[in-house]
């Protein structure tokens, strides 16, 4: 048996096989099974990051996605990579935030949807953004 080294590709790209599924990555949707139905879809993502555009520390946060789809629904996997495209963006918590709504809204076009951002806290300060969008 050999091992492979998975950093590498044929054509020996530097670029580790995840940060590049990252860089391509995009919010995927496809067709709600059930568009005559309201229900609600809440996707938790823990491990959200960014950084500070004064500072350039790390910030740190879970993001709650709460919505009610219509025609589509984001797929999940292209949000998780959609996600961890901030965490070497230098943007504030308020506009990582509503810039989160604004390509959530443009890609699937929910019903309804409450995005939040619970920060953890820095400097002995703790910030909750939420955003809310209704057709």
């Amino acid at each position: 048996m050999t091992t492979q080294d998975i950093s590498k590709t044929a054509s020996d790209d530097p670029t580790l096989y995840g940060e590049r599924a990252i860089e391509a990555g995009s919010l995927i949707t496809f067709p709600n099974p059930r568009p005559g139905r309201e229900y609600t879809i809440d996707i938790t993502l823990p491990e959200f990051t960014c950084k500070c555009p004064f500072s350039g520390y790390p910030d740190f946060a879970t993001i709650h996605i709460h919505y009610v789809p219509d025609e589509k629904v984001v797929e999940l996997k292209a949000i998780k990579l959609y996600i961890n495209s901030y965490r070497d963006r230098h943007i504030s918590h308020e506009e990582s935030i509503n810039l989160i709504m604004d390509d959530f809204v443009a890609a699937c076009d929910p019903r309804s949807v409450t995005i939040k951002g619970d920060f953890l806290p820095r400097g002995n300060v703790h910030t909750v953004i939420e955003v809310a969008h209704q057709k």
